[in-house]
């Protein structure tokens, strides 16, 4: 068994927007072997470049203790393995653990007497030691917490935020015995500046994981609830937030589309958990159906008031500005704008799409649709402000109404102009 962090020889499983700057934050202090399935990734990050922008040029060429590679026999010497791979939801919103059972069962191959498999990827309660552990001892042949042990420290990166990297988050950590958690907890403090709490249990950690987006989607929830009655009213919600903001301890939460990797996805993993040991969740899958509604109430706002200014709405040219599922990051999977694009399809809209920061291959591959490089003024029947990135805050209100036609509808869903400078907000 490990009993000292000096002794660790570090993998990394799954080079994507968690893995990959784990890797090159533990390089800075030791010799690590980062792995993923994708050939082509690995390719691209020897030679520099990091399609998810998470991580520079410079910062990949720098990293000389960081090696890459797809080749699962390059990571037997080593004797700690982080799996840091994507798990997604399917099309019946229940958690889709492919992958993750896909590099347990890697690993398992490879394991050795004594080593360590720490798990980062979002899982529900349980999945460490109740799904992934039978399928490491299956494909080693070895003894849970004789033989091998396990550890579970959630990410909590969040992609596209250049102020909150992992140095300067704090980090949950846990270990499948009370010494394997004390050395999961040190090896991490090597790179978390800020600190970590050690977490009593896996099952513990794997918790406070889901539920740190479930709250979050809930709160959202809540507001985009507040902002439909709110719009009913004829009242601005922003101007409404900020009046109860006043108070202290009001909680600051804006509508909008809830998309992403992490919070439209997380609370499915609980919920899926509870209905398993004979819980029906109610809260949490209403804010849920509330939140993937809010694409559709969308569309609907906009045809309608489309219709009030006497705008046909078969075939209006109609300008999506932003496709991600959050600002300044190229990252469309989940993205909620997509329940926009999908609802005005449906009203025989002809739709432009315009994202700086997304991959004009994937834009077309995900929706049909060749992206827009360049705009052309006096264009649109109506403009959807959808996500908040820089570039659209720089161009300005004034440039922006320069894209529509005359009479034209512009929806900011991100509060990036004044409720005087558009005529639709959520």
């Amino acid at each position: 068994m490990i009993n000292s962090i000096k002794k660790i020889k570090l993998g990394i499983i799954g080079l994507g927007y968690v893995g990959l700057p784990l890797a090159l934050e533990f390089s800075k202090k030791r010799k690590v072997i980062g792995f993923d399935i994708q050939q082509q990734r690995v390719k691209d990050l020897q030679s520099g470049t990091d399609k998810n922008l998470e991580v520079s040029r410079k910062e990949l060429l720098k990293a000389k203790q960081l090696s890459l590679t797809s080749n699962i026999k390059n990571l037997k010497s080593l004797n700690c393995y982080i799996i840091a791979v994507p798990t997604p939801i399917n099309k019946n919103k229940r958690p889709d653990l492919k992958l993750l059972f896909l590099a347990s069962k890697t690993v398992g191959k490879i394991i050795k007497k004594g080593d360590i498999v720490i798990y980062e990827s979002t899982v529900y309660p349980g999945c460490v030691e109740e799904d992934c552990v039978p399928i490491l001892e299956k494909n080693s042949g070895l003894k849970f917490n004789k033989d091998f042990f396990c550890g579970y420290s959630p990410e909590r990166i969040n992609p596209g935020d250049k102020d909150h990297q992992i140095s300067n988050i704090k980090k949950v950590t846990s270990g499948s015995t009370s010494k394997i958690a004390d050395i999961v907890d040190q090896l991490y403090k090597e790179i978390i500046k800020v600190g970590t709490h050690k977490a009593p249990s896996i099952k513990v950690a794997e918790a406070a994981k889901v539920i740190e987006n479930t709250q979050r989607d809930l709160n959202i929830a809540l507001i985009n609830e507040l902002s439909i009655i709110f719009n009913k009213m004829n009242i601005d919600t922003e101007q409404v937030l900020k009046a109860a903001e006043s108070k202290w301890n009001f909680l600051s939460f804006y509508p909008g589309l809830v998309g992403g990797h992490c919070i439209g996805v997380d609370p499915y993993y609980l919920t899926y958990k509870a209905k398993k040991i004979g819980h029906e969740p109610e809260i949490i899958l209403a804010g849920r159906r509330l939140n993937d509604r809010m694409g559709t109430y969308v569309a609907s706002e906009l045809i309608n008031a489309m219709k009030k200014n006497y705008i046909q709405i078969k075939n209006a040219k109609i300008l999506i500005m932003g496709l991600t599922f959050k600002e300044n990051c190229p990252d469309l999977r989940n993205s909620g704008v997509s329940s926009i694009i999908n609802e005005l399809k449906s009203f025989k809209c002809d739709l432009d799409l315009y994202d700086p920061w997304a991959n004009s291959k994937e834009i077309r591959d995900l929706y049909g649709i060749e992206p827009k490089i360049k705009l052309i003024e006096n264009s649109y029947d109506a403009i959807i402000l959808a996500v908040a990135h820089n570039k659209f805050k720089r161009m300005g209100s004034q440039l922006i109404r320069k894209l529509g036609k005359k009479m034209h509808i512009i929806y900011d869903l991100k509060y990036l102009f004044t409720k005087e400078e558009t005529n639709l907000r959520l």
